[in-house]
């Protein structure tokens, strides 16, 4: 008998999948005895150990049996000729909802850079090695100390209570516990108020530009997207649709990307519309808390008196990246079935690393870091702005936005081909760049950079600026 071993794995388990193989494609017919197992080792080149081992394993799945005195046979099943697969078959999504999910990875998305010296993607939050510390202390006093079990859907309680302690004294919204779901996250929340309240054919409204995040996630469950621009005061209220939208996506304290705050005139309209309407809204404060000019400024659901506003609040930010944490908080009309739609996405958001997080706010720790986090992303942000000037002077135009965790800066001279050269060369040269057009329906007229600021250092920041300059020089307009 010939056998050919694949390679993958111990060898009982290569020929254990090699002797399937042979039965299942009709080589080895229904009665076959096998080898017995000394011989069978010696033409193989195996031990006889690991044969016994391959054959048990067969015995135990029902492919061969074993007669005393005689030997192991195949066993009589019954075995129909495999169809051939469809050659479309991974071509062919088996749901709409899988259907529209592909877009994701059809539309242009920001292009991932790995091992470059100056990565200069949104979103990772800063370093800082205390935090790693302090954070490392936490989860330790949690593991030893925590008999916590399954915590819920809801969340730990310890937890609940200090996000409304936090919200309460840093973004003027008052709430209660029991109107705090915990998620793992940004998407997770946006996913779960789509399953909730929308229907194939929905209409739900996306600033544009927009979080190409809570785009996909929408079209996927199927809601029919409205655009409503923003402009330097945020979104346009009188451009939201005569029709009423089921829902109304928004960042109001730091409109992403462009920076914008909404302004109170805009956050009363926009309240006024939705009681009107009586379509929800989701408040994304994705990184509400890094502002420089002043003091984080309240949340829109702080203003609102309809209890139409979802808030969405994220730690992944704040802290780390791989920290999946977040949260809601509910408007009472919608807290069972919120509540309900996690149960049933996942029963229980990680145990320990809630009660971690509930210590480290209660202890002041986070509050501590946040204070640190704002000075030290102060003067990288400057760094990044004033390198910028240097280097690319009037060959860009920066976004004023005294907040966040990045800069926007818009390309002159350059169409997006030109753009997108650019970002390939500098990509070539070890700097990691992001279009701005993946955030737009449709590209914007001119291209646009994101800088994210976060992870490189001041020094860093610095010798990152002066490289841009030298690639917008081997790549001009």
């Amino acid at each position: 008998m010939f056998l050919e071993l694949d390679g993958q794995g111990p060898q009982y388990a290569q020929l254990v999948r090699a002797l399937k193989s042979s039965i299942l494609d009709g080589r080895m017919l229904a009665g076959s005895r096998l080898p017995p197992t000394r011989e069978f080792a010696l033409n193989l080149g195996l031990s006889r150990t690991t044969v016994l081992a391959a054959y048990e394993q067969l015995r135990a799945e029902g492919f061969i049996n074993g007669r005393v005195g005689s030997g192991s046979y195949v066993t009589g099943l019954q075995l129909t000729p495999s169809l051939p697969r469809p050659a479309n078959a991974a071509d062919t999504a088996q749901s709409r909802y899988a259907e529209r999910a592909r877009l994701f990875r059809e539309r242009k998305i920001a292009r991932l850079h790995y091992g470059l010296r100056y990565e200069m993607r949104y979103g990772d939050p800063l370093t800082n090695p205390a935090l790693n510390a302090a954070w490392g202390r936490e989860l330790a006093r949690a593991a030893a100390y925590s008999t916590l079990g399954i915590t819920g859907s809801w969340g730990l309680p310890a937890l609940r209570q200090q996000i409304c302690a936090y919200l309460a004294r840093r973004r003027g919204l008052l709430t209660e516990p029991d109107k705090i779901l915990i998620v793992t996250g940004t998407q997770q929340a946006y996913s779960l108020c789509a399953r909730v309240l929308l229907d194939e054919g929905d209409t739900a409204v996306l600033e544009e530009p927009h979080y190409f995040g809570a785009y996909h996630v929408l079209h996927a469950h199927g809601a029919k997207l409205h655009p409503v621009r923003c402009d330097d005061d945020g979104l346009v209220c009188d451009e939201l649709p005569e029709q009423a939208p089921k829902l109304i996506c928004v960042t109001p304290s730091h409109q992403f990307p462009t920076g914008a705050v909404l302004s109170l005139p805009r956050r009363l309209e926009l309240l006024r519309y939705a009681a009107r309407k009586q379509c929800w809204i989701i408040e994304d404060d994705y990184d509400g808390e890094f502002r420089y000019d002043a003091h984080p400024l309240a949340a829109l659901r702080s203003l609102d008196e309809g209890d139409r506003v979802i808030y969405a609040g994220t730690f992944s930010k704040t802290l780390f990246g791989t920290l999946r944490m977040g949260y809601l908080v509910m408007p009472e009309a919608l807290r069972e079935d919120l509540t309900t739609a996690k149960y049933l996405s996942d029963v229980s958001s990680p145990g320990i690393e809630q009660a971690a997080l509930a210590h480290f706010m209660e202890s002041g720790g986070f509050e501590r870091h946040l204070r640190h986090a704002r000075k030290e992303l102060q003067c990288r942000r400057e760094a990044l702005i004033a390198g910028l000037r240097r280097h690319a002077g009037d060959r860009v135009e920066i976004v004023h936005s005294p907040a966040g965790m990045h800069v926007v800066a818009w390309l002159n001279g350059y169409d997006h081909e030109r753009a997108e050269a650019l970002m390939w060369y500098a990509h070539e040269r070890g700097l990691g760049l992001y279009s701005m057009a993946p955030h737009y329906f449709a590209p914007p007229k001119r291209p646009g950079l994101l800088l994210g600021y976060c992870s490189l250092s001041v020094a860093e920041l610095r010798d990152a600026m002066q490289l841009l300059g030298e690639c917008l020089d081997a790549v001009p307009t």
